[in-house]
C-alpha cells in the first residue's frame, strides 16, 4: 500500500481538509449529549420552557452544521479518491504497457485485467472511506471516552473494558480475513479468464458443442468466488454482533451502576443520560469502525496485488537509435547461435539458431506446430530476449537499440489479425499516424484488399466493429497486412498471416510485395510450401531446430522434412 501513496500527492489539501471536516462534524455530534444533559438538569428540572426551546434550537443548530461540515467533507474525499484513482489506473495500464512478454505471459492476461479494474477500484474505496470516516469513528470513541471520564472516572472504566473487548475482536479478524481477501480475488481472477475465453471462443465452443461443459466450469469458478466470500463474511459477521453484544451490556451496567450514582449524589439524571449517549455513539462509531476495517482489509489486499505488478521491471530499452546509414549495411538481420526458452517451460523452443538476410531479401520459415517459428520471429523485434546467442539488426546488437524506435522500422502481422473498433482509416494509421490516404489505398492495394474496401459504401470511413467481426477471416487478415506496411517499414514480418487467402490472392500478394516495396526484407512464416516457393532463402523448423536452410529447390534435394511437406500438399503428379 505504502507504494501507491504517491498517487496522493497532488491531493494534499483534500487529505488535510477532508478529515478536518469530518473531525467538526464528530465535535458536534460529541456536543449534542452535553446540551440534552442540560436540557434536563436545567431545562427540565427548573420546568423552563424558554431554555429548553433554546437548546433545542442549538441541537437543530449542530446538526445543520454537522450535517455541512459532512457534506464538504464528501466532496472532498470523492475529488480525491477518484483522482488517485485516475492517476492510479493510468500509470497501471502505462506500466502494464511497458512490461515485456515473459513478464505478461507469467501474471497473465486475465489477472492484469482484473487488478486494472477491480483491484484499484477496491483500492480508490478504500481512499474514499479513510478520508471519511478513519478520522470521525476514532475520534468518537476517544472523545466519548474523554468526556465520559470527565463526567465520572469510575463509571467510565465499563468504556474501557468495552473498547479493549471490541479491539481484540477487530484486530483478530483482520489479520485471518487479509489472506482470505486475496483467495478470493485469485479466484476471481479464474473467473475473468473463463469469461474472456468464453466469449473469444463463443463459436468454437458451439461448433464443438461444449456449452454445457465451459458453463460448469465457470459455474465452479464462480462457486470457488462464493465460498472465499462466504468464509470471509462469516468471519467478519462477528463484528457486528458481537459489538453490539457488548455495548448493550455495557449500557446495562451503566444505568445499573449510574442509578447507584444518582442515589447516592455522584450523577445527575441529565449526566446519566449523556453518558448511555456516549456509549450509543462509541458503539456506532466501533460498528462503522468494524466496517471500515473490512473495507481497508480488501483494499490493503488489492493494494498488494497491484503492487506486484508495479514491482515487475518494465522491458529494458537500449539507447541506440536507428543510425542514419543502416541502409547501406549488407546483412539486414543476424542470428549467431541463438538459443530460447520461454520462462514456464523447460527445454528450449529455438536451439542453436545461425543465418543472415540480406536487405531487400525474402525470408521463408516453415515447420510443423510448437516447432518454433513465430518464437524465433518474435525475437527480432525483441518481443522476447534470447536466451544465449545474439541478435544483429544492420550490424548491431537488437538489445543495443532503443525498442520503439527500432519497432517503428518492422511491420508486423501476427498469427491473429487484430483489428480494432474505429474506422479503416483509423486502423490503418497504427504504423504511421500521418499517413496520406494515398499512402493507405496504396498500402491496401498492396495486401490486395482495396478490392473490397474501395466497393465498401464509405470506403476508408467503414466501421470495423470489435475485433473485425464484420469482416471475413481472409478479409482481416490483408487489412492486417496493410496496416503493417503502411510506413514503407525496413522489415517486414508476416506471421502465417496469409493463411486464410486463397492460393490465387496469396500469389498476387507476394508479387505485389516484390514489386511495391523491393527495399522491404520479408520475413513470411507459413505452413504452404507454395508460399515460400520464391523466398530468396528458406529456414526449415522442427523441434526449435534449423533442419535446413536454402532455397526452394536446394531445401527438396537435401532436407526431407521439408520435401514430405511439400509432397503432402501437392498431387502426386505436382509432387515428381
Amino acid at each position: 500500500m505504502k507504494k501507491l501513496l504517491k498517487y496522493l500527492r497532488n491531493y494534499k489539501k483534500e487529505l488535510v481538509f477532508g478529515p478536518f471536516f469530518k473531525l467538526l462534524e464528530a465535535i458536534f455530534e460529541l456536543t449534542v449529549p452535553h446540551v440534552m444533559a442540560m436540557i434536563i438538569d436545567i431545562g427540565i428540572e427548573n420546568n423552563d420552557t424558554k431554555y429548553i426551546l433554546r437548546m433545542s434550537g442549538l441541537i437543530i443548530l449542530l446538526g445543520f452544521c454537522g450535517l455541512g461540515f459532512a457534506l464538504t467533507c464528501q466532496l472532498l474525499a470523492s475529488r480525491c479518491a477518484y483522482g488517485f484513482g485516475t492517476e492510479l489506473r493510468t500509470d497501471l495500464y502505462k506500466h502494464i504497457n511497458s512490461l515485456s512478454y515473459s513478464s505478461i505471459d507469467k501474471v497473465g492476461t486475465a489477472s492484469l485485467l482484473n487488478r486494472l479494474t477491480n483491484d484499484s477500484n477496491t483500492v480508490q474505496n478504500g481512499v474514499n472511506m479513510f478520508i471519511r470516516l478513519a478520522t470521525r469513528s476514532p475520534f468518537l470513541v476517544i472523545g466519548a471516552m474523554v468526556r465520559a471520564m470527565m463526567i465520572d472516572l469510575k463509571l467510565s472504566l465499563i468504556f474501557l473494558v468495552v473498547a479493549v473487548l471490541t479491539t481484540i475482536v477487530i484486530v483478530s479478524v483482520m489479520h485471518k480475513t487479509v489472506p482470505m481477501y486475496k483467495t478470493t480475488q485469485k479466484n476471481l481472477d479464474r473467473a475473468s479468464l473463463l469469461t474472456r475465453e468464453n466469449l473469444e471462443g463463443a463459436r468454437v465452443i458451439r461448433a464443438f458443442s461444449r456449452q454445457q461443459e465451459e458453463i460448469d466450469d465457470f459455474r465452479k469458478s464462480v462457486d470457488d468466488i462464493a465460498e472465499s466470500s462466504i468464509a470471509v463474511g462469516r468471519i467478519s459477521s462477528i463484528l457486528n454482533p458481537f459489538s453490539f453484544m457488548v455495548m448493550n451490556l455495557g449500557i446495562v451496567f451503566i444505568l445499573w451502576f449510574g442509578g447507584v450514582r444518582i442515589d447516592t449524589g455522584y450523577l445527575t439524571q441529565g449526566e446519566l443520560t449523556e453518558f448511555t449517549n456516549y456509549m450509543t455513539q462509541i458503539l456506532l462509531a466501533l460498528i462503522v469502525l468494524a466496517n471500515l476495517i473490512v473495507t481497508f482489509t480488501k483494499a490493503f489486499a488489492s493494494a498488494n496485488r497491484i503492487s506486484e505488478v508495479f514491482d515487475i521491471q518494465p522491458e529494458k530499452s537500449g539507447g541506440n537509435e536507428i543510425p542514419a546509414d543502416h541502409k547501406d549495411y549488407g546483412n539486414i538481420i543476424e542470428f549467431r547461435n541463438v538459443s530460447f526458452s520461454y520462462d514456464t517451460a523447460g527445454d528450449h523452443s529455438l536451439k542453436d539458431i545461425s543465418f543472415t538476410l540480406e536487405r531487400g531479401k525474402m525470408l521463408g520459415i516453415i515447420g510443423g506446430t510448437g516447432s518454433g517459428k513465430s518464437t524465433l520471429a518474435n525475437l527480432i523485434p525483441c518481443f522476447y530476449r534470447a536466451t544465449e546467442g545474439q541478435i544483429l539488426i544492420s550490424g548491431v546488437d537488437v538489445y543495443n537499440y532503443n525498442f520503439d524506435e527500432l519497432r517503428k522500422t518492422i511491420g508486423i502481422v501476427p498469427q491473429k489479425a487484430v483489428l480494432f473498433t474505429g474506422t479503416v482509416r483509423d486502423n490503418m494509421k497504427w504504423h504511421n499516424p500521418d499517413a496520406t490516404d494515398t499512402e493507405i489505398i496504396s498500402a491496401l492495394k498492396t495486401a490486395q484488399a482495396w478490392e473490397f474496401v474501395g466497393k465498401m459504401p464509405d470506403g476508408l470511413d467503414t466501421k470495423i466493429s470489435q475485433g473485425g467481426k464484420n469482416l471475413s477471416g481472409g478479409q482481416k487478415q490483408r487489412i492486417s497486412i496493410a496496416r503493417a506496411i503502411v510506413g514503407n517499414p525496413d522489415i517486414l514480418i508476416l506471421d502465417d498471416s496469409t493463411s486464410a487467402l486463397d492460393y490465387a490472392t496469396d500469389l498476387a500478394l507476394r508479387k505485389s510485395l516484390k514489386n511495391d516495396m523491393p527495399d522491404t526484407t520479408v520475413i513470411m512464416i507459413s505452413q504452404r510450401t507454395t508460399s515460400l516457393k520464391d523466398a530468396d532463402k528458406i529456414i526449415v523448423m522442427d523441434d526449435g531446430e534449423a533442419v535446413g536452410m536454402g532455397t526452394h529447390d536446394e531445401l527438396l534435394k537435401t532436407c526431407e522434412i521439408y520435401s514430405e511437406i511439400y509432397k503432402s500438399q501437392m498431387n502426386e503428379k505436382e509432387g515428381v
